[in-house]
């Protein structure tokens, strides 16, 4: 199995000696059996983000393991990293995670053990039953429940969590399901846009940790009003007015910005 790991960075650069330190040994242990390239999207950081990601990652050497850093010259969201990190990305299973420690990188083991035969994508999931948040700030908390409430409504009831990132993806899910907002709420739109194509999704039940370092750059208003014109969207979709279904991604993927390789 060949495995790409997605991992969106802006201005991070407090998080990458934990990053470094936290991944390695996983990226060890999964290269025993993998085939594993690990893309670094800097999403424009005005920090030292690039560079201590260059200084810390070309120094791990293994013949089954390969790391690049895609860069782009200015802020443009976290759903426009993802596109990018995908465009790259040449993985038969796709794994997309925070940098930033929300969710624990030795899980990635156990989340790729759940994308079993007839799977389209694991979701990670704290607001399942068996699944915790610990330490998250309330306000962010409720905003993550109240939208996955409401797509539980609207989409499929079975899934408790539509906003984690921290996920693993087929790859022909990667290549068929459009989604279009560039920023947070692209997260949720990935995961709703393959439910309604019929993907299979199950969860993984785990826990979501407060950030340690640096701080969260979700824009609030902004995400709210994103969710709320896509739920609507997804209101008429499902009253068969529009749809929220595009068909010209794969064209689209193929459009990133520059791409920059660790060298090894």
């Amino acid at each position: 199995m060949n495995l790409s790991i997605i991992i969106p960075l802006y201005n991070e650069v407090e998080n990458i000696p934990r990053l470094k330190r936290e991944l390695s040994p996983i990226l060890t242990e999964l290269a025993q059996s993998h085939i594993i390239e690990v893309v670094f999207v800097d999403d424009g950081s005005t920090d030292s983000t690039y560079k201590t990601l260059l200084d810390a990652f070309t120094d791990v050497i293994s013949p089954h393991l390969s790391f690049c850093i895609q860069n782009h010259p200015h802020n443009h969201g976290l759903g426009a990293a993802l596109r990018t990190g995908f465009s790259s990305a040449k993985g038969d299973i796709i794994v997309t995670t925070d940098s930033d420690g929300s969710y624990r990188f030795n899980e990635i083991p156990d989340l790729l053990s759940c994308l079993r035969q007839q799977v389209d994508i694991v979701t990670a999931s704290p607001y399942h039953p068996d699944g915790k948040v610990l330490g998250v700030k309330g306000y962010r908390v409720l905003l993550s429940r109240c939208s996955s409430m409401i797509y539980r409504l609207l989409v499929d009831w079975r899934i408790h969590t539509y906003t984690s990132l921290f996920r693993a993806y087929r790859r022909e899910v990667i290549e068929k399901v459009d989604f279009q907002c560039d920023g947070y709420l692209a997260v949720a739109e990935i995961l709703i846009n393959s439910i309604l194509m019929d993907y299979r999704v199950v969860e993984y039940p785990t826990n979501l940790y407060k950030r340690t370092l640096g701080f969260s750059k979700v824009k609030l208003a902004r995400t709210i009003m994103d969710h709320l014109g896509y739920q609507t969207r997804v209101l008429f979709h499902r009253l068969g007015l529009k749809s929220v279904i595009k068909h010209d991604y794969k064209r689209r993927i193929e459009k990133h910005p520059s791409t920059r390789e660790i060298p090894q």
